[in-house]
């Protein structure tokens, strides 16, 4: 059972961009075909005609180069930024795009005219590799991994990806019962970090928890790893990172944490849950929230170690990297009951 605790404000969710209400825009001027599939829509231009009639800039881009321009979508949200990530590749065969905007995530590609005149933008809520245009990760993300520590087997036992379109996009794939429900995305060279659209919120490794009485909470998919690397089993983490501030649990607020209601079945059976959230403030927020739902009586909390003399590490991946796989299974096995820990 889920605890409450009146120490909070309330979390107020971001309202989410209609990605059919645009599409049916676009069918009313006829540069949609009428014909929907298995939730599919299709567009059928030529490259620079496509690309515009969806509201990009198709001019704005130099072949073999990404540009950034704002989304038609979501108009960049609240910061109104640049968030939409455009690329034509050298032959200008090929146009993808992607929204950073993490309320957004809106992607896509589209082809240039060829010969028999197909080709066909596609929009699907359907989740898959597929679907995702994922592929097993090639040298350079896997090497990106090596510099962390963790292996190449720990990568594909957890089922990490890349994306067909963008090779320095690694895509964390969400499974539950072993189909892909979720799919958390992050460039290496933008740091950015979005979701597939209509993914289910649910904690990552949720598959890998067997019915112990131990379960390792971390905050993010490469502490997650980097918990497996050092041998420390059944750990997850949850889907969205850390809030700024604690916020009051809700019934009809809060949907941030919905995804600990929805894994219930898999936390209840769990009499002792360690939280290794980043040693920041933010991650001490997230400490007090999934301790406040969680039930304080069964978290305990991790200390991080000192990585040097003037600094402590931060999370997970940062003690293996620095203090390797033994000081890290220390740092799990030395936990602290959190009330004890958070007492006056």
């Amino acid at each position: 059972m889920i605890s409450q605790t009146s120490n909070c404000h309330r979390f107020q969710p971001h309202p989410h961009i209609n990605l059919r209400c645009c599409l049916r825009r676009l069918k009313s001027s006829g540069f949609v075909q009428a014909n929907v599939e298995e939730e599919t829509e299709t567009l059928d231009l030529n490259l620079k005609h496509k690309v515009e009639k969806i509201g990009i800039n198709f001019d704005s881009s130099t072949p073999g180069q990404y540009t950034h321009q704002i989304c038609p979508l979501c108009k960049g949200g609240q910061s109104k930024e640049r968030s939409l990530s455009f690329h034509v590749n050298q032959n200008e065969k090929v146009a993808i795009w992607r929204c950073f905007n993490f309320e957004c995530g809106w992607a896509g590609h589209v082809l240039a005219d060829t010969q028999d005149g197909v080709n066909k933008v596609k929009f699907s809520k359907k989740l898959g590799e597929k679907t995702l245009r994922l592929e097993p990760l090639g040298d350079e993300l896997i090497n990106y991994f090596a510099e962390r520590m963790i292996s190449a087997e720990i990568l594909q036992k957890n089922a990490v990806m890349q994306m067909v379109d963008d090779k320095n996009v690694i895509a964390f794939t969400y499974r539950w019962k072993g189909e892909i429900v979720n799919c958390k995305f992050r460039s290496i060279t933008t740091r950015k970090f979005w979701q597939a659209k209509h993914g289910k919120r649910i904690l990552y490794g949720l598959d890998g928890i067997k019915e112990g009485n131990t379960i390792v909470i971390v905050e993010g998919e490469i502490d997650k790893l980097s918990m497996d690397e050092a041998g420390v089993v059944n750990c997850v983490s949850v889907p969205d990172g850390a809030p700024q501030q604690v916020s009051l649990p809700s019934k009809k607020q809060d949907t941030r944490f919905k995804y600990l209601s929805d894994c219930n079945g898999y936390l209840d059976k769990a009499s002792r849950i360690i939280l290794a959230t980043d040693g920041d403030g933010p991650g001490q927020v997230l400490a007090e929230e999934l301790s406040c739902r969680l039930g304080k009586e069964r978290c305990w909390l991790v200390t991080w170690p000192k990585k040097d003399e003037g600094t402590h590490c931060k999370d997970a991946n940062e003690v293996l990297v620095h203090l390797g796989p033994e000081a890290l299974r220390h740092v799990v096995e030395t936990a602290e009951l959190y009330q004890v820990k958070n007492s006056p």
